[in-house]
């Protein structure tokens, strides 16, 4: 049975600056989609391309504070610094991911990798932000480098393109993070004119998002940049490419769970939100400078 769609939104009017490094579209929740509707999801923000110009300056997202969730950046275009109060650092470029888990909580800061920034040049990415259930929201945090190279590739039947899988299962080809709850996470590169069916778990809550070209979605239109919500039927997904085509797909098992977000907090109530924010306060998240 073909999965449904609740609705299609277009790339929201105006972009928002997180930082001075990432010009961002949100879909998730700025579309009006409530976390617990989309749940493990809480965030999806998208860089659609765009040039920063060459910088001496250094652009990014300052140290500042997680917990209680994981923070997924995919670079589709530009590279990607990272540190972490952890410990942690790494660069990502075109086609890699960070994944960092919070956990208990973390500072880190995210800037346009040296190099890059000071030539300049197109800049492409998205994040997203995965939930963390209830027992796992004290886990120690940790970060989860993983290059193009690393992926599950899976190449579609003839010369149609291929399917990189991050997370979860494509078709029995499987991605390389390891997750804390079940979630699919790949991007597929579909050429134009041709087609593919695939099928994500009823149980799941499902999206997609049209980073570049344009497709048919089970028969409906999703123009470039615009944002799949799936409804609560059906498996099968069916996409034409009506021009050659990157197509971030996402589904996860919903936590069933109370959300009680603040600012860089995600916890289950408001108690504890002041208590994470009082453990910030006291320097439990560690030192970065």
């Amino acid at each position: 049975m073909k999965r449904s769609i609740e609705r299609i939104v277009q790339q929201p009017l105006r972009p928002g600056m997180v930082g001075d490094g990432f010009r961002v579209f949100n879909y998730i929740p700025g579309a009006n989609i409530a976390q617990q509707r989309i749940s493990p999801f809480l965030m999806l923000d998208f860089n659609a391309e765009y040039d920063f110009g060459p910088s001496e300056h250094i652009r990014g997202v300052d140290v500042h504070p997680h917990k209680g969730f994981e923070t997924v950046t995919i670079a589709y275009k530009g590279s990607v610094a990272h540190h972490d109060s952890s410990g942690n650092s790494g660069v990502i470029h075109a086609g890699d991911v960070q994944w960092m888990t919070a956990g208990k909580g973390i500072l880190h800061k995210e800037y346009h990798e040296e190099t890059f920034s000071r030539s300049g040049g197109p800049f492409e990415m998205v994040q997203l932000w995965i939930n963390l259930p209830k027992k796992d929201k004290g886990a120690d945090p940790h970060y989860q480098a993983i290059t193009a190279a690393d992926m599950g590739q899976h190449l579609l039947p003839q010369g149609a393109g291929q399917v990189r899988v991050i997370a979860g299962d494509f078709e029995g080809t499987a991605g390389p993070a390891q997750t804390y709850t079940p979630v699919n996470l790949f991007n597929i590169w579909l050429s134009v004119g041709k087609d593919m069916t695939f099928r994500l778990p009823e149980a799941h809550h499902a999206a997609l998002l049209v980073v570049n070209g344009a497709t048919h979605v089970n028969g409906e239109l999703a123009g470039e940049h615009d944002f799949v919500l799936f409804g609560a039927q059906g498996e099968e997904i069916t996409l034409h490419a009506l021009q050659d085509s990157l197509i971030l797909v996402l589904s996860g098992e919903p936590i069933n769970e109370p959300i009680a977000s603040y600012g860089p907090f995600v916890m289950n109530t408001q108690a504890e939100i002041r208590e994470a924010i009082m453990d910030y306060n006291l320097g439990k998240f560690g030192v970065l400078d």
